[in-house]
Formats: C-alpha cells, structure tokens, sequence
C-alpha cells in the first residue's frame, strides 16, 4: 500500500462512490478502481462491499481508512519538517577544500557567516588526487576542487561553480638570478631542481609541459603537496617551484615570476550534488564563496597596480 492508495480509501469512505473520488482528485474512475484493487491485493480482509449502487467500506475498511488519516497526518509534518530544514537559513553546510584553497576561502567563509541567523559553517581540508574530488561531494555539502586550465570538465554527477581561474608562477628565492626577469620561459628554469607535488595532483602536468617545452627532463629535487611547506623548502634553497599566485599568502623571501609559453593556470570550482543547493543555507555558502573569490582576486589587481607603480617610480629615479 501506498499514500495515494489509502487517500483513496480515506474520499471513498466519505464520498460514498468511486466517481465522486475521481472528480475530486481530478482522475478517472477507472484510475481510482484499479488503485483500489491493488490495495485490496496487499490486505487480507474485503475493504469495500456493495451497498445497492453504492461502494462502501466495511469495518477493516473503516479501520484502514482511519489510519490513513494518521498516515496523512504524519507525512504533511514530515514535509513541513523537511521544507523547514530546506528554507533554515542558519543550518550547518560543510565544505571541504584542498589545502592552499583552505587557507584562502576559510578565514572569508568564517568572518562571513559570524552572527545569528547565517548558515554556521564545518570546514575541513581534504588534500586528494583530482578524481578524487567527485566522490567527497558525499560526505560534503560543497567541495573545493582544483584542475588545471586545459583538463577535462569535472563530471555532470556534480554542479560546478567556477570560482577562480588562478595563474601558477614560478617561485624561487629573492635573490636567485631568474629574479630580474619579469617573465620567465621553460628553457630558463630546465636546469633548475623543483619541488613538486605528488603523482595524481594537477600541477604536475604543468611540470609535465614544461620539460616537453624546453625538450628536457625536469629534476625533481622534492616532493610537497602543501603549498606552505613548499615555500619554506624555496626560500632555503631546495629548489624553485609552481606556487598559485593569489591563494598563497606572500612569502617575503620568495619572488613569483610569470611563466611564458605554458598554460600555467588553474580553476578552483566549488563543487556539489544538485540537491543540495535545495537548501537556503548551502545558497547563502556559495554566495559567500563568490563575494570571496572576488575579493581575493581585486586584492592582487591592487597589489600588482602598487608594484608597478613602485617599478615606474624606481626607473624614473
């Protein structure tokens, strides 16, 4: 038996014919006769008898139909249960996201969403190989995921928002010779040993790209996926290395210089399951990780404006 099959039990035994149940629920008469024939097959008892013309429902009938208002009863609260949870505009909404998009979108996320009423964020870092992505939109609300420019699209299981298109530089110590150019190109950093993630993580094609580019092998001197660590290792001296440009807090020993002739960007996506942007709250989340992603992006274009004009200046001195 089934909701409608008993709603069905519930208008006969109040309207007194199968025809009047069917202009009631704007079916046929036909449609609400072979409903009730399929609930009669699931009990063991006759649910209905014929009275003259009429079709009436006997004591089991009655009983049943009884309950069917409890039924109804209790799947209306249920639904008001569910549509209160969906419009909460203050509910919990995990995120997961990669390390260096942790460190940018979070402390955002966090400021954000302070205070009653607003979704209360549970956050959570989640350092895996790019197919690996897709399947935490299980366990998360929202994912943060990167992939590099040119890669595949992430699957049509999940809903993307692209939040970013982020350039990956290279890095190197301050002092290191590369450092006066202002751009610099696969055949200037060939001989140079680099510190790289692991095999499985996107910025490793660029590596990849690189070497084919500059017709070489590339000598990869360490192996860090945490773009924190691995500006430590560049500033002693380790090696030089990609670092994303405007999720990466500034190093005051590190000088980032742009990359010619490789595709040498990024997108971080705010990946989710279509249902669960059902919700007010995983809405209010995303909106956030718009306005932030915005404004992670005008504070580069603000830096790089300031370093310009401090060059400009320097060279009319």
């Amino acid at each position: 038996m089934d909701e409608r099959q008993l709603r069905i039990l519930r208008e006969l035994g109040e309207l007194g014919s199968v025809t009047a149940v069917a202009e009631a629920l704007l079916v046929t008469p036909s449609a609400i006769s072979q409903q009730l024939r399929l609930l009669q097959r699931a009990i063991p008892v006759p649910l209905t008898e014929r009275q003259g013309r009429r079709l009436v429902l006997t004591d089991a009938g009655q009983a049943l139909a009884g309950a069917a208002v409890e039924v109804e009863t209790a799947l209306a609260r249920a639904r008001h249960t569910v549509e209160e949870f969906v419009g909460r505009p203050d509910g919990e909404v995990s995120v997961a996201a990669f390390h260096s998009a942790g460190a940018a979108f979070f402390p955002f996320l966090l400021r954000a969403l302070t205070g009653p009423g607003k979704p209360v964020p549970r956050l959570a870092d989640e350092d895996v190989p790019q197919e690996d992505f897709c399947r935490l939109t299980r366990d998360y609300d929202i994912v943060l995921a990167h992939r590099l420019d040119h890669a595949p699209p992430w699957p049509d299981t999940v809903a993307t928002t692209t939040l970013l298109r982020e350039p990956l530089d290279v890095a190197m110590p301050a002092d290191h010779p590369l450092a006066a150019k202002r751009r610099v190109t696969p055949r200037d950093v060939a001989d140079e040993p680099w510190i790289t993630v692991h095999d499985g993580f996107p910025v490793l094609a660029v590596i990849e790209s690189i070497a084919a580019a500059a017709g070489c092998r590339l000598h990869l001197a360490h192996r860090i996926n945490e773009f924190a660590v691995v500006a430590e290792a560049v500033a002693a001296g380790g090696g030089i290395a990609l670092m994303p440009r405007w999720t990466m807090r500034p190093h005051p020993e590190l000088a980032l210089r742009p990359l010619s002739g490789v595709q040498a960007r990024r997108h971080i996506d705010a990946l989710h399951r279509p249902e669960r942007t059902a919700r007010a709250a995983v809405r209010t989340v995303l909106a956030e990780l718009r306005r932030a992603a915005r404004t992670i992006q005008d504070s580069d274009r603000g830096s790089e404006e300031t370093r310009s004009g401090r060059s400009a200046n320097a060279s009319a001195e």
